[in-house]
């Protein structure tokens, strides 16, 4: 049997309560990324050019700090990664996470919650940031999904 994480950043809510759901379906460890500096409402203004969020998705080589580095990753076989979809792929705190710690031998399973878009190509975006990783696109969980969903969907991974 796979021991399993599931570690999210969210920067609304929305991501934490489908990550709080996905850990307690499969009995799953959980662990938030958290920045080092949280994010106001104003810095998620994606009609703003100058918020925080618009100026780290512009540039690729954006790394906002993690405020820890505890993740327990090396307990694990099994990471489900889940972020909010920004700009249509992963926020770059997420790139962050990955180039943290080492994954090598790790199976990195994405789930993402998103007002429109899709996972798209975000695992082989952030494929390069943890290199040695199996890391796959995995599902939108929008909504409230049944626990019976996220562990059937769990089981067929």
């Amino acid at each position: 049997m796979r021991k399993m994480l599931v570690a999210y950043f969210s920067a609304s809510g929305t991501t934490a309560r489908a990550a709080k759901n996905l850990a307690k379906s499969i009995s799953a460890a959980l662990y938030e990324i958290k920045p080092a500096v949280p994010y106001t409402s104003a810095d998620l203004d994606w009609n703003n050019k100058k918020s925080r969020s618009s100026i780290e998705m512009n540039d690729k080589a954006s790394r906002p700090e993690l405020a820890d580095h505890d993740a327990p990753i090396a307990d694990y076989d099994t990471i489900l990664l889940g972020f909010p979809i920004w700009w249509y792929t992963a926020p770059t705190i997420i790139h962050t996470f990955l180039e943290a710690y080492d994954f090598t031998g790790k199976t990195i399973v994405l789930f993402a919650t998103s007002g429109g878009s899709g996972l798209g190509q975000t695992a082989s975006e952030l494929s390069y940031s943890c290199p040695g990783a199996h890391i796959q696109n995995g599902k939108l969980l929008n909504g409230k999904l049944s626990e019976a969903t996220l562990r059937q969907w769990v089981e067929s991974l």
